[in-house]
């Protein structure tokens, strides 16, 4: 199933199932089946995927009429972030292709040895953004603003010391991040400043369940920048697949519903390049997860 969160004019957020070229508001079918459904997205994600079944048979059993009250034309929607307010940080991961370590090695300060564990960052809430959203430059905090597309991982039951064998029990879907970057703000090797500043995850357009993507170690993702692709590589090119990062994740922390993971991204970010590249006002960036979706957003410098 394809979940969004979207709004339509000015109305509040709102939950939906994206199907036939169209958004299934989940409140009308509520309404419709005298039923009570979750309204939002973490809301869905804590009743977990047996929620999901339930949601598509009460679709399946709608009539013409019925649907007239409750489809919506996609081009009469605005797409919001998945989950557009994450009960926690984003966990980033650093470094997991090995193109990608190579590159880094060259132009930044980090390690040309590949990582013998998963290197770990995070992104707070109030870097998550939509589709169509800006991702606001501020020139006095950057002149290295970057791009890394990337699977992100949402997490659907809760889990700790979670063996690799069993990872994919705990997760609920998947999505597409564009983790933005600025590459001059790392501070004593520390990433949040570079990672996390206001709009620095672009998340969307829809969180896909598990079950359309069976195999998540298999995923073309790809990035281009005013149209000129940058990035293009597969999944499976992963140094810590989904399942090693759950295992290693969960035995630092404990997972919940609604954590998200960016599983790292392939080489092609601009400060690999030679001469290394930026992202500047009003440039368009398109970021792109097989079976997923593209997620588009356009720089827009601080004044």
């Amino acid at each position: 199933m394809k979940l969004a969160t979207y709004r339509i004019n000015h109305t509040a957020p709102r939950l939906g199932v994206v199907q036939d070229n169209h958004m299934i508001d989940l409140e009308d079918v509520a309404k419709i089946k005298e039923e009570t459904l979750p309204l939002t997205m973490l809301e869905l994600i804590d009743a977990g995927l047996d929620e999901v079944h339930r949601i598509q048979q009460l679709i399946d059993s709608l009539t013409d009429e019925e649907k007239s009250n409750c489809y919506y034309p996609l081009s009469n929607v605005t797409f919001l972030a998945p989950i557009p307010k994450p009960r926690k940080n984003i966990i980033g991961i650093g470094l997991n292709y090995t193109e990608h370590v190579a590159e880094s090695a060259r132009t930044l300060d980090t390690s040309k040895e590949l990582p013998q564990q998963p290197v770990i960052f995070s992104k707070p809430p109030t870097a998550v953004i939509g589709t169509d959203d800006y991702i606001i430059h501020n020139p006095k905090l950057t002149q290295q603003l970057d791009w890394e597309v990337e699977l992100a991982v949402i997490i659907g039951k809760k889990g700790k010391y979670v063996p690799k064998e069993e990872a994919l029990d705990h997760v609920f879907g998947y999505t597409v991040i564009n983790d933005i970057s600025a590459r001059d703000c790392r501070r004593s090797g520390q990433w949040i400043v570079s990672k996390g500043q206001d709009t620095f995850a672009p998340m969307g357009p829809v969180l896909v369940t598990k079950d359309e993507i069976p195999d998540p170690h298999n995923l073309n993702l790809s990035l281009t920048l005013n149209g000129v692709e940058k990035q293009s590589s597969n999944t499976k090119f992963m140094l810590f697949n989904i399942n090693d990062l759950i295992e290693d994740l969960s035995t630092v922390f404990t997972l919940e519903p609604g954590d998200i993971i960016a599983t790292g991204t392939p080489a092609g970010v601009g400060a690999g390049r030679a001469p290394q590249e930026w992202m500047w006002d009003g440039d368009i960036v398109k970021a792109t997860v097989e079976k997923i979706g593209t997620i588009t957003n356009t720089i827009k410098k601080l004044n």
